[in-house]
């Protein structure tokens, strides 16, 4: 809300004339073309007044490569999240079921594409990413009976059963487990959520460890969206904490939910989401169920690292298992004052996070004043020298698609 979000932080100091209002909600910057929010172009010698317009009349900006393999359109959606609630439980559906679900409802599935993304982390972050290892969950089914109770005696002794020397029958179990738990009876999950919030209060109150339970999250859950079946995924979902620069890469079907912090994320252009809890918006269970990735993995396997790029000590590179983005971290240390953005053969789109600049380019009528919330769309095959002027070195993130 107002300036505490990095989103209106990032609005404030990119554009003088923009109000922060103290009591509004920020949470979502975006930067691309998707028709949700296509972004707005701010030089008015520039006829388009969006970029999704200026692309489509200047299609070779993309890079020959990208133009073609995504037919004349930017693949990508860049974004900055400031989340002080959690989102909610949802996946993304695959190229496949993404159409499936666009053409039966257009209403909820507002376009047919697939929706993998990645989050890298601007403050201390922390998100639910991914099935726990099935001892994990195993150790919540024992030591909390409310949870036990919503799944039922049979699924839970099968996911006790499974061996990990049967990784297709884990998954089964699995599912079953989730599945059971996501289409309880309402009125029967709140009461046995309720039940589970006042014991786990009681605890808490006399000074007892409630980590057995997944207690603090619990509550500060249940607190936020009370009555809720995602309440209870904490015992399914891995908790995932990112310090500044760690990134998640969440792939198509892979359960997911933001709990806290700030972070830039990148994505495929698309707004597909399957929501199944934690969430006032429309609720699709069954698809959500069905789609998931029943895979058990450590938390620890979830956080994707950045490579360090061998042309540019400068640069670290996020370059997930998917065509559609790449995002580079360029942290420009203070003993440089002359810097290259590098031309490449790929659209881009620049975010300044910290530290001033005035950016020089063939392809810009006049030089350009960039500082912290400054946004730059660069065309393929076209660089731009940065004259640093700020004592602290720069943060940047830049956006693109690496074929």
């Amino acid at each position: 809300v107002g300036l505490e979000s990095e989103v209106a932080k990032l609005l404030a100091s990119g554009d003088p004339l923009v109000q922060i209002q103290p009591d509004q909600p920020y949470a979502e910057l975006w930067m691309g073309t998707h028709p949700r929010g296509d972004a707005l172009i701010r030089d008015n010698r520039i006829p388009q007044k969006t970029l999704g317009q200026w692309i489509a009349d200047n299609p070779a900006c993309l890079g020959a490569k990208v133009k073609d393999a995504f037919q004349g359109r930017l693949p990508f959606l860049f974004k900055v999240l400031s989340v002080n609630t959690a989102l909610s439980v949802q996946a993304h559906p695959n190229k496949e079921l993404a159409a499936k679900l666009h053409a039966q409802f257009p209403e909820h599935y507002p376009d047919a594409n697939h929706k993998p993304e990645m989050a890298i982390a601007l403050t201390p972050f922390e998100g639910m990413c991914g099935f726990r290892p099935v001892e994990e969950i195993v150790s919540f089914l024992q030591n909390v009976p409310e949870l036990r109770a919503l799944i039922g005696e049979v699924a839970a002794e099968q996911l006790e059963r499974s061996g990990s020397d049967d990784p297709r029958g884990v998954s089964a179990a699995l599912r079953v487990c989730f599945t059971r738990l996501m289409k309880s009876e309402k009125k029967f999950f709140v009461d046995q959520l309720n039940m589970l919030v006042k014991r786990i209060s009681q605890e808490a109150a006399e000074g007892k460890d409630t980590s057995g339970s997944n207690g603090d999250l619990l509550l500060r859950l249940h607190s936020q969206y009370p009555g809720d079946i995602g309440c209870f995924t904490i015992y399914f979902l891995n908790l995932v904490r990112l310090e500044p620069g760690e990134a998640l890469f969440l792939g198509a079907n892979e359960p997911h939910a933001y709990l806290h912090g700030d972070c830039v994320e990148i994505m495929a252009c698309s707004d597909n989401t399957v929501r199944a809890g934690l969430t006032p918006k429309f609720i699709d269970v069954l698809t959500l169920c069905e789609m998931l990735n029943y895979t058990p993995a450590p938390s620890s396997s979830k956080i994707f690292p950045a490579a360090q790029s061998q042309l540019d000590p400068n640069v670290y590179l996020y370059d997930p298992p998917v065509p559609d983005f790449t995002i580079m971290r360029i942290e420009i240390p203070t003993s440089i004052k002359l810097y290259l953005i590098s031309a490449m053969d790929s659209a881009s789109i620049l975010l300044v996070i910290q530290g001033t600049a005035v950016g020089t380019s063939t392809a810009a009528a006049s030089e350009m004043s960039l500082h912290r919330g400054s946004v730059l769309f660069i065309s393929a095959n076209e660089s731009i020298s940065l004259h640093l002027s700020s004592p602290d070195g720069m943060l940047l993130f830049r956006a693109c698609c690496l074929l």
